[in-house]
């Protein structure tokens, strides 16, 4: 910093492009702090520091973070440039990497009257001797009858945007966008099948794909259309040096502010409009709705044969989180369609459960235990469809306050589930919707309601979609989003019950949703007296459908389990 002549450093969890997970050479963030959240950010001053997250992460952000080095902070109570301002001079200016912030974000701080300056190295990289290589794994295609649409057609969608939006060019630097639109996975970081790249679509049809060649089998090459350009990666400043005068898209949100100064001196003029494969992405496909309703039938059979060893095995004081964890991933691993687990599975024993984004590990797994609950949050990455499910399993019997906590929830989720409603709705109205059970329990959560899924892509799709306080977006047929509401007690447990649900229309062309989530709930759990007699009927319809499609798949001593665990529920 001092040789750098700045006062701070920004040091954001983010990579150049600006995805939720990112490579191991982007840990910038873990690496410096031991904070292992999906979002947040560290500000380092010449004295002091502090590291930032949101609600979902305030009990992590204690546990994980040394107190003697850094300041902890809920950044949607104080926000980074509120403590910026209180803890600098006036005069004092704060470094940050141009690649990992967003023309939103950097214009936020200057809004503030923070003096900002683009540093031309990384400072953690300076010093970050050990740093893993970049990610350049294989490129594979989805095909296009799981898409639904080729890749022509795609790029033929987003030109007619353009059209009608007078602009020369579009930079994509959303790697699941790309993905999206040219149908294409690989596997550059955990969980996410994607391919870490940029491209520019332009107005005449030709697409520039800014990615090693040499990632790009035969197979591949040979499907994707021939107005797509293979380019090295070096070259990408080099063409944007090119566009002085023409009219470029660029979302402002999702791509760093490095390509804004980059356009702004090579003086072209910029549209700011979010990223156009956002919206349509959303809205799956028939044939990606089939897909991902496959997929979900596939983990469906996982989750049962789970289920079924958890109940036999939950007493055995030999497992903790991380065995449960591991035995989970290998009832999905039978299935040859599995690529990856979504995401980390969250598998929170007691106190655990209660921090909402938990990731156990060898120094800090508990022992499964009689006399509490797990939260067991996972998903499957098939080679057809995403999947995301949360079930609260008793282990013994649990305590009374416990069981009316999980039935709380059970009523927000059913409140979810059997909404219908107007086109235009936003998500943000859903979310007070299912909220609603909690709340005049005088309980709530910190976290939303609901995010998107893609078909084989990000289990957290939610830059077009979302169930939440903060979603303004309208919920649209077509959408694949969860449905997650939860309680958490800090320090005693947690519930959150999980399933996915696809935005179908009615013949009255109101929207409702389908769920396409296939696993029992924990009837242990549910307390009927403090249910209607409408939820009971949805609980016991739910799972006679669970039953009904999922025990052809099964043998008869699963089959048989599947059977009582779906047998209905009476007050």
């Amino acid at each position: 910093m001092v040789t750098e002549g700045v006062n701070g450093f920004l040091v954001p969890r983010t990579d150049e492009y600006q995805g939720e997970y990112v490579p191991a050479c982007a840990e910038r963030l873990r690496w410096l702090t031991g904070f292992t959240g999906s979002a947040g950010m560290a500000i380092i001053l010449d004295k002091k520091a502090v590291v930032m997250s949101d609600g979902r992460y305030t009990i992590q952000l204690d546990q994980q973070v040394d107190k003697a080095l850094f300041e902890t902070e809920n950044s949607q109570i104080v926000k980074p440039e509120e403590w910026i301002k209180e803890n600098t001079k006036d005069r004092d200016v704060i470094g940050y990497d141009a690649k990992l912030h967003t023309r939103d974000q950097i214009e936020t701080l200057i809004k503030a009257g923070i003096k900002l300056q683009a540093l031309d190295d990384n400072l953690i990289d300076a010093i970050w001797t050990d740093r893993p290589e970049p990610p350049c794994s294989a490129i594979t295609l989805f095909p296009g009858d799981r898409a639904g649409r080729s890749a022509q057609d795609k790029i033929d969608l987003i030109v007619k945007d353009m059209t009608e939006r007078d602009v020369d060019a579009l930079i994509l630097t959303l790697s699941d966008s790309i993905a999206w639109l040219l149908n294409i996975r690989a596997n550059d970081i955990p969980h996410i099948p994607v391919a870490l790249s940029y491209a520019i679509i332009f107005a005449d049809g030709s697409v520039q794909w800014f990615i090693d060649k040499a990632r790009l089998g035969d197979n591949v090459r040979g499907h994707l259309p021939q107005s797509v350009h293979i380019m090295p990666p070096k070259m990408l400043e080099v063409v944007l040096k090119k566009f002085a005068g023409l009219h470029i898209w660029l979302d402002p949100k999702r791509s760093s502010v490095w390509f804004d100064k980059k356009l702004c001196f090579a003086q072209a003029k910029i549209l700011y409009a979010k990223d156009p494969c956002i919206d349509i992405r959303a809205r799956k496909t028939t044939a990606e709705q089939n897909a991902m309703k496959t997929a979900h039938v596939r983990d469906g059979v996982a989750m049962v044969k789970f289920l079924k060893w958890f109940e036999r095995e939950g007493h055995n004081e030999t497992l903790n989180e991380i065995s449960v964890e591991e035995k989970l991933t290998f009832f999905r691993a039978q299935a040859p369609e599995f690529r990856d687990t979504s995401f980390d599975t969250i598998a929170g024993y007691a106190s655990h459960g209660a921090i909402v984004h938990y990731r156990a590990t060898k120094d800090t797994a508990l022992d499964i235990k009689q006399g509490n609950i797990l939260l067991l949050d996972s998903g499957g990455q098939y080679e057809d469809g995403t999947t995301d499910i949360t079930r609260t399993l008793s282990v013994g019997e649990a305590a009374q306050e416990i069981k009316e906590h999980n039935t709380l929830v059970l009523k927000a989720h059913i409140m979810l589930a059997t909404a219908v409603f107007k086109k235009d709705t936003l998500g943000k109205e859903i979310d007070a919707i299912c909220r609603k059970p909690l709340k005049d329990a005088g309980l709530d959560y910190a976290h939303g309601t609901g995010h998107g899924v893609g078909c084989y892509l990000s289990v957290h799709e939610e830059a077009g979609m979302g169930i939440s306080p903060r979603s303004e977006e309208p919920l649209a047929a077509g959408m694949i989003l969860s449905n997650e509401p939860g309680y958490y007690v800090e320090g005693s447990h947690g519930i959150r019950i999980e399933n996915l649900v696809l935005v179908q229309e009615n013949d009255q062309g109101d929207l409702y949703f389908e769920t396409i989530t296939l696993a029992p709930f924990d009837k242990n759990l549910i307390l009927p007296d403090m249910l209607s007699v409408e939820e009971i009927k949805w609980v016991n319809d739910y799972h006679a459908r669970v039953y009904d499609t999922l025990s052809p798949l099964l043998d008869d001593d699963h089959q048989a389990w599947l059977k009582a665990a779906c047998s209905k529920i009476t007050q």
